[in-house]
């Protein structure tokens, strides 16, 4: 008597909690979807790590450059004074002139890193007191940050407002939200204005302007220029040297937590479910480099705060692309693409 035949089932051992659940769902790849090139390219080129020999190099160069520079412009002056007195007077003059200038604006550029510096402690102590629970050490923050907007017509209302609720207030944690309520609401507006207005301008310039490397060259200026006009709303008054640091240091923030990269999801929720970019490629590309721009400015705004978020809610990328974009591209609603099938 022959035994049926059937399929044969073989029991394998497999540790706890594995199986086709729990392995990782297969990543959707649309080809030709919107990748914000330009905003993927001046992050690796603002981040890429600086070499210990490149920095030898170019600051060898640069001594070499000056001491030559010096050297011709002594012997011009020394020449011009054996030939003409009068005119060896006018160069000197000038050279001195020149002079003058390069130690002020190399001071400006000190006094902004100061300024920078200034803001870092001020958020560190906000951190410690916060930790600590120390009412004094929080007071003593505030204090700081009343000294720091001294002076400034945004902030007048909200000082007056701190000064007049403070003296209510016995703990540290509700002291630093009252501080943080007053003074940091008008500024935190205005810096998100500052971002609304880069993402604006980058998504422009890339879905309409198709001449090459013009995306790149406005994104980077554009985010430079909003980096550091969001340290001058909060007190720091970058320099040109130091908004370039700024800037590195935020985009190589945004580049180790993989905040530069696009996703799906990004495009859902700026671009109605991907429509956007199903119309026009371009188009794609111009709100995922401004969404992108908005994350390099919600990163330059925590940064630069001098106070963490607590008691006021953090910016959100959607919610700011959305304001930015809205009217900008009316291709992205859907009644605009019923218009165009």
């Amino acid at each position: 008597m022959t035994k049926p035949k059937g399929p044969v089932l073989i029991e394998m051992e497999s540790p706890p909690g594995e199986g086709p659940h729990s392995a990782p769902p297969v990543p959707e790849v649309t080809p030709g979807a919107p990748e914000g090139r330009a905003m993927q390219t001046v992050a690796a080129f603002a981040a890429r790590p600086r070499s210990k020999l490149g920095r030898f190099f170019w600051g060898a160069a640069a001594a070499l450059f000056g001491f030559v520079l010096s050297v011709a412009a002594w012997r011009f002056v020394e020449g011009l004074f054996a030939a003409n007195p009068l005119l060896g007077w006018a160069a000197a003059v000038l050279v001195a002139a020149f002079v003058l200038a390069a130690v002020l604006l190399a001071l400006r550029e000190w006094v902004a890193y100061a300024r920078l510096a200034r803001l870092d402690r001020v958020h560190q102590a906000a951190l410690d007191a916060v930790g600590s629970g120390d009412l004094a050490a929080a007071g003593r923050v505030t204090d700081r940050l009343a000294a720091l907007y001294a002076g400034r017509p945004d902030t007048e209302w909200g000082r007056a407002r701190l000064a007049e609720r403070r003296g209510d207030v016995f703990d540290a944690d509700a002291l630093l939200a009252l501080a943080e309520a007053e003074l940091m609401t008008p500024l935190d507006r205005a810096a998100r204005t500052e971002v609304e207005g880069a993402a604006r301008q980058v998504a422009t310039v890339t879905a309409i302007v198709p001449i090459a490397l013009a995306d790149v060259a406005t994104a980077l200026v554009a985010n430079l220029r909003m980096i550091r006009r969001i340290a001058e709303i909060y007190g720091g008054r970058a320099g040109t040297f130091g908004s370039w640091r700024l800037m590195r240091t935020v985009l190589t923030h945004l580049v180790a937590t993989g905040a530069v990269a696009v996703g799906d999801d990004l495009i859902q929720s700026v671009a109605g479910g991907g429509l956007l970019s199903k119309l026009s490629r371009r188009f794609g590309e111009g709100v995922i480099n401004g969404a992108l721009t908005a994350r390099v400015g919600l990163a330059a705004i925590e940064v630069c705060r001098p106070l963490p978020f607590s008691a006021l809610p953090k910016p959100r990328v959607t919610n700011i692309v959305k304001r930015a974009l809205t009217g900008l591209f009316t291709a992205g609603r859907p009644d605009a693409a019923e218009g165009k099938s």
